[in-house]
């Protein structure tokens, strides 16, 4: 029987049940995707231990891009793995869909992202002392939705890579041109026109100034809610892409 093209919500549960065991006998894994950003996010405050001002002016943004970061490496290698074992070749046999399968996987990694996103947050909040002039639960939502978009990158750039190496290789390629361009250096309208008008379609951007709206404002503005629908909307569409070129198994 060959796998079905529609989203099934058991199969797409299965799935998710099947990536969570797995996770669970993977220690390391877990290691890198909940203490990663925490370690990282803790030697950021004690590097500016002598200027907290500036903590507070780039923590706020780096929590999203820690998360998006780690999501990405974690996903996309793990993605790889069960093509090139041939476990995904074995499941796509079957009546599971590669939406099934990207959607589980999406619905996994999720909930990892959740409590990835709760710790990093409540560590900055609240042991860090990140000065955050709005509600620190819409700084969690928008870490949680850096962390989403993150493994959609990875389920999407998986399909391209033919090893756990190139996978890795990727990282260059997709996120460091959105680390230099998101704004955390230097305002995106300070940048080169050729340069901003870049930055303007890379989902990272929108990422830090969501965690920007956030830091300098304390009510829900309308920039805020522009920003998390465009990094949602980024999120859905990669992982719809990431089910159009999910590929049975390496060549």
């Amino acid at each position: 029987m060959t796998a079905t093209g529609t989203l099934s919500p058991s199969r797409t549960t299965a799935t998710a049940a099947r990536v969570l065991r797995q996770l669970r006998h993977d220690p390391r894994t877990i290691a890198l995707m909940l203490l990663v950003p925490c370690v990282m996010l803790f030697l950021l405050r004690y590097v500016f231990d002598g200027s907290a001002r500036t903590f507070d002016t780039i923590g706020a943004s780096l929590l999203g891009i820690f998360p998006l970061i780690t999501m990405f490496l974690v996903t996309s290698i793990a993605t790889l793995r069960e093509r090139t074992s041939g476990t995904l070749e074995r499941l796509l046999a079957m009546p599971l869909g590669k939406a099934d399968l990207i959607a589980g996987y999406a619905l996994a990694f999720g909930a990892v992202a959740v409590v990835q996103s709760v710790l990093a947050t409540g560590l900055a909040v609240w042991v860090l002392d990140l000065d955050v002039t709005g509600s620190p639960w819409l700084l969690l939502l928008v870490a949680l939705l850096d962390a989403l978009l993150g493994t959609a990158l990875g389920l999407f750039v998986s399909a391209f890579a033919a090893s756990e190496f190139q996978a890795v290789q990727f990282m260059p390629a997709v996120i460091f041109p959105q680390l230099l361009l998101c704004g955390l250096f230097t305002p995106r309208d300070a940048m080169h026109p050729v340069l901003e008008a870049v930055s303007d379609v890379l989902p990272m951007s929108y990422a830090v100034d969501g965690m920007n709206e956030v830091l300098h404002h304390a009510d829900l503005t309308t920039a805020f809610l522009r920003d998390i629908t465009i990094v949602t909307a980024c999120a859905l569409l990669v992982l719809t892409l990431g089910a159009a070129t999910l590929k049975r198994r390496t060549a």
